[in-house]
């Protein structure tokens, strides 16, 4: 008899318990946590103006960075949201590899950028909104921002000088989820692909030396959430 009570309140409580319901037109969603680029380059031949000639079996590398991430997403219907990644920037290394013979003392770091990858989306929500978990996928269009290009101290030190990465444009991909601990809080999780496609240039014994580089990277995101 008590276990029998003790059910039927436990399912009364159930009852009467508000859901946390989800999004709805016109919602402002707010995401902050930590953010990782995570580049899955391939390059080109570098192509050394000194030799005036692509170096067969040459590549640029870069590393990896995480930062402070931030989502702002804006709810067109129930279903339907525009969101924005910013971020604040992430710092890489740049990197030579495969320089055959006497140029072998160019491979190593070449030196340091920072990039800031804005990127607008689409996003997705296929569950009704009384859901408590929301996941979501969307697409969208990302301008990567390279700035503060600078060779490292040894990398001058071997001839050296000056160094640039284009900007890029490109699609980005993306699947997530939400879960909603309150009507208001919520945890995050993320991952995305960003089409990043850039062409690295600097100098090296009076002579221009430049490498196409695919980045290419999956960028992972996870945090919480507030809705507005």
């Amino acid at each position: 008899m008590r276990k029998s009570l003790f059910t039927a309140s436990l399912m009364a409580l159930a009852i009467a318990a508000p859901a946390a319901n989800a999004y709805q037109a016109g919602d402002i969603i707010l995401r902050a946590g930590a953010i990782t680029v995570d580049p899955h380059e391939s390059s080109s031949d570098i192509w050394v103006g000194a030799l005036s000639t692509d170096v067969a079996g040459t590549s640029a590398t870069l590393d990896s960075d995480t930062q402070l991430g931030l989502n702002f997403a804006y709810m067109l219907t129930s279903n339907i949201g525009l969101e924005l990644l910013a971020a604040s920037p992430f710092s890489h290394d740049v990197g030579v590899k495969g320089m055959p013979g006497g140029f072998s003392g160019l491979n190593g770091k070449l030196g340091e950028l920072k990039q800031l990858p804005p990127t607008l989306s689409v996003v997705y929500y296929p569950l009704d909104s009384a859901s408590a978990f929301q996941p979501y996928m969307g697409l969208g269009i990302n301008y990567t921002w390279f700035f503060d290009d600078k060779l490292s101290s040894e990398a001058e030190g071997k001839g050296f000088s000056g160094l640039d990465m284009k900007d890029s444009w490109g699609l980005a991909a993306q699947v997530g989820m939400d879960y909603m601990l309150s009507d208001n809080l919520l945890l995050n999780a993320q991952v995305r692909y960003i089409d990043i496609d850039t062409t690295g240039t600097t100098t090296f014994a009076g002579a221009k030396v430049k490498v196409d580089v695919d980045v290419d990277p999956l960028v992972y995101m996870v945090g919480l959430g507030y809705k507005f």
